[in-house]
C-alpha cells in the first residue's frame, strides 16, 4: 500500500512537471509538437522567436518523462556569432554551456530545476560538442540539435547516421542566421529528404508565427 502511493505521489509530481502541459501557440508549433512524437527525425526552420527550440525542448523533456527514453542529448555547431571572446574555460561542459543556454534553460523549465540538475549529473542530460559526434551510436536517446543552419553537410551526416534503435534527431535553425555557407547546407539536406521522400517532417515557420 505505502510503495502504490509512493508510486502514485512520483507520477502525480512528474505530471506536474512544465513538459507535461505545452500548449502549442499556433497551428505551426502543433505541427511541431506532433511531428516530433511521431517520427525519429524532425527538422524546424525559421526565423528566431517562433518557438522552435523552446517546443522541441519542452517536446524532449515530456517523452523523458513519460520513459519513453533513457537521455537527452544537446549539441550544437561551434560557430560563433560576431566576433568571438577566445578560449572558455573549464570541461567540455562549462566550455558548452553558454552557447547551449537556450535549449537548458528550457529543459530546465520543463522537468524542474532538481530533476534537471539530478539528470545531468547522472548522464542522463548529455552535452555533446559536434567535433566528437562520429563515432557515437545514439539508442534510446533524444538528440537536440540548434543552429542547425551552421551545419556542413558532413557533420549532418554524422548526425543522421548515428541515431540507432528507439531514438529521434530534431535539428532547429534559421537559414537566414547562416554563419555558414548562408545556411545552404541545412536547405540541401531538406530537399534531398524531400527528392528521396525521406521521412522527415519539415516544419516550417515564418514570420506570421513568430509569438514574442
Amino acid at each position: 500500500m505505502a510503495r502504490s502511493k509512493k508510486k502514485d505521489s512520483f507520477v502525480a509530481q512528474m505530471q506536474s512537471s512544465a513538459a507535461f502541459h505545452i500548449q502549442p501557440k499556433n497551428d505551426t508549433q502543433n505541427y511541431l509538437l506532433e511531428a516530433i512524437e511521431n517520427n525519429v527525425m524532425t527538422v524546424a526552420i525559421g526565423p528566431a522567436g517562433t518557438g522552435k527550440t523552446y517546443c522541441s525542448a519542452m517536446k524532449a523533456a515530456q517523452l523523458y518523462l513519460k520513459g519513453r527514453y533513457d537521455k537527452i542529448v544537446i549539441t550544437r555547431p561551434n560557430v560563433s556569432t560576431g566576433r568571438s571572446l577566445g578560449y572558455f574555460k573549464g570541461d567540455i561542459d562549462e566550455k558548452m554551456a553558454p552557447w547551449l543556454k537556450p535549449i537548458t534553460n528550457v529543459l530546465e523549465e520543463g522537468l524542474g530545476k532538481g530533476r534537471y540538475e539530478c539528470m545531468a549529473r547522472q548522464g542522463q542530460i548529455e552535452i555533446q560538442p559536434m567535433e566528437t559526434i562520429r563515432g557515437n551510436s545514439f539508442e534510446n536517446t533524444i538528440v537536440l540539435v540548434d543552429e542547425s543552419q551552421n551545419l556542413l553537410m558532413e557533420e549532418i551526416k554524422a548526425l543522421t547516421t548515428r541515431v540507432g534503435q528507439n531514438s529521434k534527431l530534431i535539428m532547429m535553425g534559421d537559414p537566414n542566421q547562416s554563419d555558414v555557407s548562408n545556411g545552404t547546407q541545412l536547405e540541401r539536406f531538406v530537399h534531398m529528404c524531400m527528392k528521396h521522400n525521406i521521412s522527415c517532417p519539415i516544419v516550417r515557420f515564418t514570420l506570421n508565427d513568430v509569438v514574442r
